[in-house]
């Protein structure tokens, strides 16, 4: 599947802003970039580095006043998600080193506060893609999917308590009981094809069987069409604008096609 994304963002400034931005997706294994187009206007001149993570930031500092950022690119992705229920979770022991991190609790994911309702979730699942899969269908059946009920500062226990949230929010909740069981996982950032409304989304990846498998739990069943622009511990790895300054974003319109 061939997908256009285009992001254009509108922001303003009292006075000269740095800025590094999360807008460009990688080439891998499950997609590839065949075009792009990333546009700052006023132009301004501008860095990119890879985060510890991966993950393409763009650097530059907006002046004062208002600002336009737009990234449009041509992505090829799976038309389906992966599923393999076989997929074993792998002992602590035997996980890559660059895995380890995405065990530990972080900001937003509480896990070392989650292991008992986890295990309550996934009694009678075998370690693994089951436990996994029955989190996802947890969450789907358990939050209500609301704006309005979270903010910036919401974890996944805030999530679980208050009952409704956001893709970030299921996201969060997902990727906490996942790894108080011993499994890998980490969220991501990015864009998907038929979303509604359409936005920036997010989802979570979990380490089985030696490989990441996406799981969505604001979705009925495993859709591809996926576009995956970053990935880390939780939101705050991910943000796609981190200002280091007074910025106020007052537009954002996002759209998804088929090429």
């Amino acid at each position: 599947m061939r997908l256009r994304t285009r992001n254009h963002i509108e922001l303003s400034c009292e006075e000269a802003c740095p800025l590094v931005a999360m807008l460009r997706p990688r080439s891998g294994a499950q997609q590839w970039v065949i075009a792009e187009r990333y546009d700052v206007q006023p132009w301004v001149p501008a860095t990119e580095y890879i985060d510890c993570y991966g993950n393409l930031c763009q650097r530059f500092t907006l002046p004062q006043g208002k600002s336009a950022i737009t990234v449009e690119h041509e992505v090829e992705v799976a038309d389906q998600l992966d599923v393999d229920r076989r997929a074993d979770r792998i002992p602590p022991g035997m996980l890559p080193d660059e895995v380890l991190l995405y065990l530990l609790q972080s900001r937003y994911c509480p896990s070392d506060k989650m292991a008992e309702r986890a295990e309550k979730i996934v009694e009678g699942c075998p370690p693994g893609y089951a436990q996994a899969e029955r989190i996802a269908s947890w969450i789907r059946d358990n939050i209500d999917y609301k704006y309005g009920v979270s903010e910036e500062s919401t974890c996944a226990l805030d999530t679980l308590e208050d009952g409704a949230g956001v893709c970030r929010d299921f996201a969060h909740v997902g990727v906490a009981l996942c790894r108080s069981l011993q499994m890998p996982a980490r969220v991501v950032v990015g864009y998907l094809h038929r979303l509604e409304p359409m936005d920036m989304h997010a989802w979570y990846e979990v380490f089985l069987g030696g490989r990441w498998f996406a799981f969505d739990a604001t979705q009925d069943k495993p859709r591809g069409g996926r576009v995956v622009v970053a990935h880390g511990r939780d939101a705050a790895d991910v943000a796609f604008l981190s200002n280091y300054g007074p910025l106020d974003l007052t537009k954002m319109d996002v759209s998804v096609s088929l090429a």
